[in-house]
C-alpha cells in the first residue's frame, strides 16, 4: 500500500509538470503567433506609408521636370529671338561695309582714270621737250659751225687757246696767292703748335737725368768693413757673386761703394747688405738668405712703383702682371733717363696736348704710360721694344688703339691722331734740356754686349760686366765645363771680344769655376 500510494504520487507529480509544460508551451506559441500577426501589420502600415511618399515625390519631381522645361522652352526661344536680332544688325552693318566699299572703289577708279591721263599728259610734255631739246642743239651745232667759220678754229681749238691765254694772265697772281696762303697757314700752324708744346710743357717738368753707376752705403762703424769683407774675402765675393755689382771698400770712412751699371742690381745689393747690417751676421749662408730676402721686398717694390704710376696718371683697368712689367721699368734708364719717370712725363703731356687737339684722352694717357713697356724685358726677349711692346699689350688683351701706341712712339707718321700725339710727347719728354745723356746709354750698351758676348757660350750660367766695362766675371756650371774647358772658354771669350767690340784699353776675362754641394741633415 505504501508502495502504491508513493508511485501514486509520482504519477501526479509527473502529470502536473507535464501540464505546466504544456501550458507554458502553448503560452509561447501563442505569444510568438501574436507577435507575428502585430509586425506584419505594423510592416504593412509601413509600406504603405512609403508607397504614399513615393508616389508623393513622383508627383512632386514630374511637377519641376515640367517647370524645367517650360523655363528651357523660354530660355530658348529668348537665345533665339537675340540670335535673330544679332544676325539682323551683322546684316545690315555687312550691307553699309559692302555700299562703303563699293563707293570707295569706284572712287579709285576715278583716281585711276585721272592718273593715266595725268600721266600720258606727262609724256607728251616730255615728248615735246625733247623735240625742242633736239632742235636747240641743232641751233647751237649751227651757231658753233658757222662761228668755227668765222674764226677759223675749231671749238676745242678755240677753247685750248683760251685756256691758254687766261693761265699766261693769271699764273703769277695764283702762284703769289698759293705761297701767301701756305705762308700764312704755315705761321699759323706753326704759332698754335708752339703755344700747345709751350703749355704742355710747363704743365709738366720732371727730373732731370743723372748718370750714376755708383751708389754709396753708409756703415755703422768701420768695424762692419771687415765684417763684410770676411775671412780672405769669401763674404764680398759671395755679395757680388749673388748680386753682380762691385763692392768697392776704400779709405773713406764708414762708407762702402757699391758700383754696377744696373740700377736694380745696385739697390738688391744694397738692401741684402742693410738686412745683414741690421742683423748682425754676415757668412755666407746668410748672405744668400738676405739677397733673397731682398729680391722678394724688391718684387713688391716694383709692383708698388707701378701702382703708383698707374695711379698717379689716372689710368686704371690694367692688369696686375702688366703693372708689374711697368714697375721694372724703375730700375730702366734710356739715355741716362728713368724710363719709368719718362712713361709717366709722357702720358701727362700726352692727355693735355689730346685735351687741346680733341683726341681721345684716356688712350692717349694710356698709351703714353705704356708705350716704353717693351724695355721692361727687352735683355731677355728677341727683338726691339716696339714690337716686344705691342705683343706684351695684346697678350695683356689691351684695346688696339692703346697696344698700337707702342708702334707708333717710332714711326715717321703714325695711323691715328692719338699715335702722332703720344709720339710728339715722347719726343718732348726726351728731348727737353736735361732729359737724356748720350755716353750713359753708350756706356749701359757697351756692358749689355760684353755680357751678351759670354752668355752666348754653351756653359755660361752668369755674366756680370764690372769695373767700368774693363771686367768681366764669367759663371759656369761646373757639370759642363771642366778646368781644361774653363782655360778654353776664357780665351774663346776674349777672341770673341776683341773681334766683335769696339771698346778703349783692354777688358779682363775673370771666369770662374766653382762647385758646391749642399747636404741638410734633419
Amino acid at each position: 500500500m505504501a508502495v502504491l500510494n508513493n508511485f501514486t504520487k509520482v504519477c501526479i507529480k509527473i502529470m502536473s509538470a507535464l501540464t505546466w509544460s504544456a501550458l507554458v508551451l502553448l503560452g509561447l506559441l501563442g505569444g510568438g503567433l501574436l507577435g507575428y500577426l502585430v509586425h506584419k501589420m505594423l510592416i504593412g502600415r509601413k509600406v504603405d506609408s512609403a508607397e504614399t511618399k513615393a508616389q508623393d515625390l513622383i508627383k512632386e519631381a514630374q511637377d519641376k521636370q515640367k517647370e524645367l522645361l517650360l523655363s528651357a522652352k523660354d530660355k530658348a526661344i529668348k537665345v533665339i529671338d537675340d540670335a535673330k536680332r544679332e544676325e539682323g544688325r551683322r546684316r545690315t552693318e555687312i550691307s553699309r561695309l559692302q555700299e562703303r566699299l563699293e563707293k570707295r572703289e569706284a572712287m579709285f577708279d576715278q583716281k585711276l582714270l585721272d592718273l593715266e591721263n595725268r600721266q600720258q599728259k606727262v609724256y607728251d610734255r616730255a615728248q615735246k621737250i625733247e623735240e625742242l631739246k633736239n632742235e636747240v642743239l641743232k641751233i647751237r651745232d649751227e651757231q658753233v659751225q658757222k662761228l668755227e667759220t668765222v674764226a677759223a678754229l675749231s671749238q676745242d681749238q678755240a677753247k685750248e687757246q683760251l685756256i691758254v691765254q687766261v693761265e699766261k694772265e693769271i699764273k703769277d697772281e695764283l702762284v703769289q696767292r698759293i705761297r701767301k696762303v701756305k705762308q700764312q697757314n704755315q705761321e699759323e700752324v706753326d704759332r698754335e703748335a708752339k703755344n700747345l708744346l709751350t703749355l704742355a710743357m710747363q704743365r709738366c717738368a720732371s727730373s732731370h737725368a743723372s748718370e750714376t753707376t755708383t751708389t754709396t752705403m753708409p756703415l755703422p762703424s768701420d768695424e762692419m768693413k771687415g765684417r763684410i769683407i770676411g775671412r780672405e774675402g769669401r763674404n764680398i765675393r759671395v755679395i757680388e757673386q749673388l748680386t753682380g755689382v762691385e763692392i768697392i771698400v776704400d779709405d773713406t770712412p764708414e762708407v762702402i761703394v757699391i758700383s754696377g751699371f744696373s740700377p736694380i742690381r745696385r739697390h738688391l745689393a744694397k738692401r741684402a747688405l742693410e738686412i745683414l747690417i741690421q742683423d748682425g751676421r754676415i757668412h755666407p749662408t746668410r748672405i744668400e738668405e738676405s739677397v733673397e730676402k731682398a729680391k722678394k721686398e724688391l718684387a713688391k717694390d716694383i709692383r708698388e712703383a707701378g701702382e703708383e704710376a698707374a695711379l698717379e696718371v689716372g689710368v686704371a683697368g690694367i692688369d696686375p702682371k702688366l703693372i708689374q712689367l711697368l714697375g721694372r721699368l724703375k730700375y730702366r734708364t734710356s739715355f741716362g733717363q728713368n724710363v719709368l719717370k719718362h712713361s709717366t712725363e709722357v702720358s701727362h703731356l700726352a692727355g693735355i696736348l689730346a685735351e687741346e687737339l680733341g683726341a681721345n684722352v684716356t688712350v692717349c694717357k694710356k698709351g703714353g704710360l705704356m708705350h716704353d713697356i717693351g724695355k721692361a724685358i727687352d735683355h731677355e726677349v728677341q727683338g726691339g721694344h716696339p714690337k716686344i711692346g705691342y705683343d706684351i699689350m695684346k697678350k695683356f688683351r689691351m684695346p688696339e688703339e692703346v697696344a698700337y701706341m707702342s708702334i707708333a712712339h717710332h714711326e715717321d707718321a703714325p695711323k691715328t691722331l692719338e699715335g702722332i700725339v703720344v709720339k710728339v710727347a715722347d719726343a718732348l719728354s726726351g728731348g727737353r734740356f736735361g732729359a737724356r745723356k748720350d755716353t750713359y746709354e753708350n756706356y749701359i750698351q757697351r756692358l749689355d754686349e760684353l755680357e751678351g758676348v759670354a752668355n752666348s757660350f754653351p756653359g755660361v750660367e752668369k755674366t756680370y760686366a764690372i769695373q767700368a766695362g774693363r771686367e768681366i766675371r764669367v759663371f759656369v756650371t761646373p757639370e759642363k765645363v771642366d778646368d781644361l774647358q774653363a782655360e778654353r772658354l776664357a780665351r774663346d771669350i776674349a777672341n770673341q771680344i776683341e773681334a766683335e767690340l769696339k771698346y778703349p784699353g783692354e777688358i779682363k776675362v775673370n771666369l770662374i769655376r766653382e762647385k758646391r754641394v749642399i747636404e741638410y741633415a734633419r
